[in-house]
């Protein structure tokens, strides 16, 4: 219920920095800008990063100090127990990317079904530790980007469940206000096919269209993250086409 009372707050702060055209269409596409997501919604299992987090066995805790993209030392693994728990390399250029002001209107969030109350827990802290820049951790851009309001809905304890679309994307919705045809999905899809029940369960009623999705079986790589914005940039001009 928390959460909720919490989105209203942060729906007033996204509404006044949207401009008055968006309000009146918002599927407009009258520039470039446009053609990024408004949000970019990640799965972290296997996707965001290297690990299940149900196959971990104990709190992160010492971390791995490594180069990050040139941008300097930084964390870029945490050990959990034996098990060393690193994003995937997509998943930084992207996160650096925003860091860096690339996509000023695109924001990021995360959606995992973590099996149990310990791996949610694990992921959290693993958010907390690794680092986008030497100094910035995961868990700080996310915060920052959406004013130290929690968006992320991560785990499957109600009102969460295995289901993303069901459950996870709903209220992602709710507490962003950001439409799903304005949203691109990652998702390894290893544990079952959730990009095509996110597509197929969380569509706009005026326009019949959910997120764009890519499936990332291996990962996200950068060559999976530049497709996720051709993908999206083509599904965006689709959409504009059909006003």
């Amino acid at each position: 219920r928390s959460a909720f009372i919490a989105s209203s707050t942060l729906r007033s702060k996204i509404n006044r920095h949207r401009t008055s055209s968006q309000s009146i269409t918002p599927l407009a596409m009258s520039n470039e800008k446009e053609c990024f997501p408004e949000l970019v919604v990640f799965d972290m299992d296997a996707c965001l990063w290297d690990q299940e987090m149900y196959e971990m066995r104990a709190m992160p805790s010492d971390t791995v100090i490594g180069d990050l993209n040139g941008r300097g030392e930084g964390v870029k693994g945490v050990m959990s127990g034996r098990d060393r728990i690193s994003l995937h390399e997509g998943s930084l250029i992207a996160l650096q990317e925003l860091s860096d002001g690339k996509y000023p209107d695109t924001k990021f969030c995360m959606a995992s079904s973590a099996d149990t109350p310990f791996a949610e827990k694990v992921g959290r802290a693993s958010l907390k530790l690794l680092e986008v820049v030497p100094g910035v951790t995961v868990w700080d851009l996310l915060m920052k980007t959406w004013d130290n309001v929690d968006v992320n809905q991560i785990g499957r304890q109600p009102p969460l469940s295995s289901n993303k679309s069901k459950t996870h994307f709903p209220r992602i919705r709710e507490m962003t206000g950001v439409r799903y045809d304005k949203m691109l999905f990652f998702d390894d899809c290893l544990w079952g096919d959730h990009c095509g029940m996110v597509e197929a369960n969380c569509k706009e009623e005026d326009s019949g269209v959910g997120p764009a999705t890519v499936r990332t079986p291996n990962g996200l790589r950068e060559q999976e993250w530049r497709q996720g914005l051709e993908v999206y940039a083509a599904h965006a001009s689709k959409l504009a086409s059909t006003k």
